[in-house]
C-alpha cells in the first residue's frame, strides 16, 4: 500500500476515533460508509474491515469513560455476557446476506434511530411547564440483559448497531446519563466486536491492509473524543449524534 495512503488512513482513524469517544460508538459507524464511498467497499467488508479499528477503540474508550465518568462495572459485566453468543450467531448471519440488502438494513436502521433521537430532542427542548410531570421509574440493573441481548445481535449484524441502540435504551429506561450510557455501551461491544471480528475474518471479509492504519489513528483520536463528551452539555450530546446518524444514513444511501 502507497505511504500517502497509509498516511491518509491514519488521519481518518483520528478522525472517526474523535467520533467514537465522542459519541461511544468506536467511530465505525461513520467509518462504514466512508469506505464503501470512497474506498469501493461492499458492505460485508466494510463492516469487517471497520472492526479492526473498532476493537482497541472500544478498549481505549471504555477505559476513558470510566476514568472520567465512572461506569457500573456491574451492568457492564452483564451487558457484555449477554452481547457476546448474539454478536457471533448475527454476524455469522450477516456474512451470508447480499449486501446491497444489507446496506438498506443498515441505513434503514440508522433513519430510525435518527427519528427517534430528534424526538428525544425536541421534547427535552420544550418549557417545563408543558413536560409531563410523572417520572418512569428505573428498571432494576438485572433488565439490562435484555439490552444486551438486542445489542449483540445488532453489533454482529452491523458491526456497530450495539453502540448506538444501548445508550438511548440505558437513558430512558435505566435512568442513566447520556456520558455514562455511552461508556456502557462500550462495554456492551467490547467482547462482541472481538467475535464479530474473528467471524469476519474466517470469512474474508477484512481488509487488514487497511484496517490497521484506521485503528492505529483512532486510538490517538478517541481521547480528544472522550474529553470532549465530558464537557458537553447533555442535549446538545444528543442533538449532535442526531445530525451524525442523518449524515452517516445519506451517505449510506448514496452509496446504495
Amino acid at each position: 500500500m502507497p505511504p500517502l495512503t497509509i498516511a491518509i488512513l491514519f488521519v481518518l482513524g483520528m478522525v472517526l476515533g474523535g467520533f467514537g469517544g465522542l459519541f461511544g460508538i468506536g467511530g465505525g459507524l461513520i467509518a462504514i460508509p466512508v469506505l464503501g464511498l470512497a474506498f469501493g467497499m461492499d458492505q460485508q467488508l466494510a463492516q469487517g474491515t471497520s472492526l479492526v479499528m473498532i476493537v482497541p477503540n472500544v478498549a481505549l474508550g471504555f477505559w476513558r469513560y470510566r476514568q472520567r465518568v465512572g461506569v457500573d462495572l456491574r451492568v457492564a459485566a452483564t451487558l457484555a455476557i449477554c452481547a457476546v453468543v448474539a454478536s457471533y450467531l448475527s454476524a455469522r448471519f450477516a456474512t451470508q446476506l447480499d449486501a446491497g440488502k444489507l446496506r438498506a438494513a443498515f441505513a434503514g436502521f440508522i433513519v430510525a434511530l435518527a427519528v427517534y433521537y430528534a424526538i428525544r430532542v425536541l421534547r427535552g427542548l420544550r418549557p417545563r411547564t408543558e413536560r409531563p410531570k410523572t417520572e418512569r421509574k428505573p428498571l432494576e440493573w438485572g433488565w439490562t440483559s435484555i439490552v444486551g441481548i438486542v445489542g449483540g445481535l445488532l453489533s454482529g449484524m452491523f458491526g456497530v448497531g450495539g453502540a448506538v441502540i444501548a445508550p438511548p435504551a440505558l437513558t430512558t429506561f435505566f435512568g442513566f446519563t447520556q456520558a455514562e450510557a455511552q461508556g456502557l455501551a462500550l462495554a456492551l461491544i467490547g467482547p462482541g466486536t472481538v467475535i464479530a471480528l474473528a467471524t469476519y475474518a474466517r470469512a474474508g471479509e477484512v481488509d487488514w491492509g487497511m484496517g490497521l492504519p484506521l485503528a492505529a489513528g483512532g486510538m490517538i483520536g478517541i481521547y480528544a473524543g472522550v474529553a470532549a463528551a465530558h464537557k458537553l452539555p447533555e442535549a446538545k450530546l444528543r442533538l449532535l449524534f442526531c445530525g451524525l446518524l442523518v449524515a452517516t444514513a445519506a451517505m449510506l444511501i448514496a452509496h446504495g
